[in-house]
């Protein structure tokens, strides 16, 4: 006779748990999706010269190329991403991947602008789609006590993808010519596809929130704890959330989340657009310093590296010493870097370098920040849909900061005065953030009493 199941409650079961190589893999999986997805975002820009010069087109005939996969992104991140609650973050995973791997695959043979722009276009809606669903699926297997740290680890990805992209375009493009970089970006994604089909779980709140497979979702516990006994009808307790149904986009807008909702879209569109202005604009004001280009490559990349830096530090902090008070900190002290750096630029290069460093410690050590804010924001049955959305909003921002710091430039304005400028909106998110964490302490839900699901 079997013995009576042991009940398991979903919300405790990862947090009480050391965490288990099956974590690890799974968590590692994802790192690799973000790390394909920052590759792919940025070796468009190392091909577009080359792409031009054989094709003989215009700089104007460019920007349609380079937005087409960002237009992509947003499109993937509003409209996909809340599918995750009806076909599971795996599938989610597994299709976006697919489809932004066969799509850089066909860029190989593409032959004229069109044809680019579609196949870029569909690629960025791929990236988009499995993004959101790689980051939830990482917070919903890593214990509360390290949720930050690991999310803000595979958004690291993306950054070491902007990185390996620049490395792999030198070292492939003058013997292999452009279209080797779009094989090497195909390549990648289509081998981790079947190794995600047998090695990347599902989201245990998928599979037992809609009541379709207890027993799929026990066999993943035991994989995370081999100490589970061996049931036939495994007994859950899970929140009464956690099987409402499919999450749609107005969840994030009730009332007990439109104002959270709402300032956490801003603070996503301030940073992403303080980002982009810098990643568009400080290498042309460098060069407009006389600046040789050798300093003007290493202060672009050094922003990137002061990211993925900070984050060793402010991952743990986020995780013991609070999220929201963590990420305003490092907002405030974005404010700090970025005003300071307008004397660096005039001074030896080693201060800019420093200042560099110290300003993507605040502005991309802050994106990847924020994304894991997010992922701790929003509870697991509209976690995907609600980072996905950040995200895409966050676009907008993305869109509007290079086209305000260019305007600015335009108008005559010097590169010091436009980092003084750039360090004002980084207060503001500070100060929306530490609003933020506030709110959500007065506001936190009372948990409900748990419903019993059965296999």
């Amino acid at each position: 006779m079997s013995s009576t199941p042991q009940p398991l409650n979903l919300s405790e079961f990862i947090d009480n748990r050391r965490i288990s190589v099956f974590q690890y893999g799974a968590i590692a999986l994802c790192g690799l999706v973000m790390f394909l997805d920052g590759f792919d975002t940025q070796a468009i820009n190392y091909l577009a010269p080359h792409i031009a010069k054989e094709w003989g087109l215009s700089k104007q005939l460019l920007g349609p190329i380079f937005s087409a996969a960002l237009v992509g992104l947003m499109v993937g991140y509003l409209l996909l991403s809340p599918l995750s609650d009806r076909f599971g973050h795996k599938r989610l995973i597994l299709a976006g991947t697919t489809v932004f791997g066969a799509c850089t695959l066909l860029s190989v043979w593409s032959g004229d602008v069109t044809e680019l722009m579609v196949l870029r276009f569909v690629t960025g809606v791929g990236l988009g789609a499995a993004a959101p669903s790689a980051i939830a699926l990482t917070a919903e297997y890593s214990p509360k006590r390290f949720r930050a740290s690991f999310v803000l680890a595979i958004y690291c990805g993306f950054s070491l993808g902007f990185v390996v992209a620049g490395i792999v375009s030198g070292w492939l493009i003058p013997t292999h010519g452009w279209r080797s970089v779009f094989l090497a970006g195909a390549i990648a994604p289509l081998v981790l596809v079947p190794l995600m089909m047998r090695w990347l779980p599902e989201s245990l709140a998928f599979l037992i929130g809609r009541g379709a497979a207890p027993l799929r979702a026990y066999r993943i516990c035991r994989r995370i704890d081999r100490d589970l006994p061996l049931e036939e009808r495994p007994e859950f307790h899970v929140s009464t959330a956690d099987g409402r149904g499919r999450v749609r986009v107005r969840a994030l807008l009730t009332r007990d989340w439109v104002l959270g909702t709402l300032l956490l879209w801003l603070v996503f569109a301030i940073n992403l657009g303080e980002f982009y202005a810098l990643q568009s604009w400080l290498p042309s004001m460098l060069t407009d310093l006389h600046y040789p280009m050798s300093t003007v490559v290493a202060a672009t990349t050094m922003t990137t590296v002061g990211g993925i830096a900070i984050a060793v530090l402010v991952g743990p902090a986020m995780d013991r010493l609070g999220a929201f008070g963590s990420l305003a900190v490092l907002y405030l002290a974005g404010f700090v870097f970025l005003a300071a750096t307008s004397p660096a630029l005039h001074a030896p290069a080693w201060v800019l370098l420093v200042a560099a460093f110290l300003v993507g410690c605040g502005v991309s050590g802050g994106q990847k920040s924020v994304i894991a804010l997010a992922a701790v924001f929003y509870p697991a049955d509209i976690r995907s849909t609600g980072v996905g959305w950040a995200l895409g909003i966050g676009r907008v921002g993305g869109i509007l900061g290079p086209l305000v710091a260019g305007a600015a430039l335009s108008a005559g304005w010097s590169a010091g005065t436009v980092f003084v400028a750039l360090s004002v909106p980084m207060l503001l998110a500070a100060f929306l953030v530490l609003y933020l964490g506030r709110r959500a302490r007065q506001t936190a839900p009372v948990v409900p009493e748990p419903a019993k699901a059965r296999g």
